[in-house]
């Protein structure tokens, strides 16, 4: 991430604020935490602090156990996209680098 992260990635939403706007309870939050499907940042206080991606994520996530899929099947999916966003970042820079050492311009 940036040095200056865009208003949807800054951590500076509390607990209770998420839950209100997720409609789910501040103990399914924490829940999700600890099943590593999301990552709030801590304040000097311990107080955890959530993004607006972080609310995004956690309503596909309700969503998701709605329908029945378990929090495993969801942190899979999570690792597998991740995979497949660096492999992609991976070509793009190898391409990048080929292109730089060849000197091949888009055209």
């Amino acid at each position: 991430m940036s040095d200056n992260p865009s208003y949807k990635q800054r951590k500076v939403i509390t607990i209770g604020v998420v839950s209100e706007l997720t409609g789910l309870s501040e103990r399914q939050i924490r829940y999700y935490e600890e099943r590593k499907l999301v990552f709030p940042q801590r304040s000097p206080k311990g107080n955890r602090k959530y993004s607006f991606a972080d609310v995004e994520l956690l309503i596909d996530i309700a969503n998701k156990r709605e329908e029945g899929v378990q929090t495993f099947e969801i942190r899979q999916d999570m690792l597998r996209e991740e995979r497949k966003k660096e492999k992609k970042l991976r070509k793009q820079l190898l391409r990048g680098e080929i292109n730089a050492r060849f000197g091949v311009q888009k055209e």
